[in-house]
C-alpha cells in the first residue's frame, strides 16, 4: 500500500528556558510495510527551504509505539532512532556541519492507519552526554 498525503508538521524544540516552534506542511507518501511488516509505516516527504534542509528527503520509518528511524538523505544526512527505554547515539547532518548526538526517547504514539493519522515524539537530545534540547513534533497525515 502506498498513497499521496498530506503531512502537516509541528516541532517544538525546548532548550536554555527557550521554546522554538517550527511548522512545515508538505505533499508526501505514507507506504504501509508487507509481510510481517504490516503494523509498520514510512512517511516520505521533501524538505524545504524555511526549515534550512532544501533539497533533502525525509523517510520516517513507523514501528508501532516503541520505535521511529528518521533518515535524511540529501545534502544533510541524518540517522536518528528514537526508541522507547533505549538511548541510541546517531548522526545528526546540519548544513553547517554533522554532529554525533544521544537520542532517547520520552514519548511515541502513532495511530497511523491506511488513510493516514497522526504520530506524536517526545524524545530528548544530547551532546557528548550534555544536554541540548528537548523535542516535541505532532505530525498529523491525510489522504489526498
Amino acid at each position: 500500500m502506498e498513497k499521496d498525503v498530506c503531512i502537516d508538521i509541528k516541532s517544538t524544540q525546548f532548550a536554555d528556558d527557550e521554546k522554538d516552534v517550527t511548522e512545515l506542511f508538505t505533499y508526501g507518501r505514507l507506504k504501509r510495510g508487507r509481510g510481517k511488516n504490516k503494523d509498520k509505516y514510512k512517511i516520505i516527504y521533501e524538505e524545504s527551504e524555511a526549515i534550512g534542509y532544501e533539497g533533502s528527503t525525509v523517510t520516517l520509518d513507523v514501528a508501532g509505539n516503541d520505535m521511529v528511524t528518521l533518515y535524511r538523505s540529501g545534502d544533510a544526512i541524518s540517522n536518528l532512532v528514537i526508541e522507547k527505554g533505549k538511548k541510541h547515539h546517531c548522526h545528526y547532518g546540519t548544513p553547517f556541519g554533522d554532529f554525533l548526538v544521544g537520542v532517547s526517547a520520552d514519548e511515541i504514539r502513532s495511530e497511523l492507519g491506511e488513510n493516514g493519522g497522526s504520530l506524536y515524539l517526545k524524545y530528548t537530545v544530547d551532546i557528548n552526554s550534555s544536554y541540548m534540547s528537548e523535542t516535541e513534533m505532532h505530525i498529523n497525515v491525510k489522504e489526498v
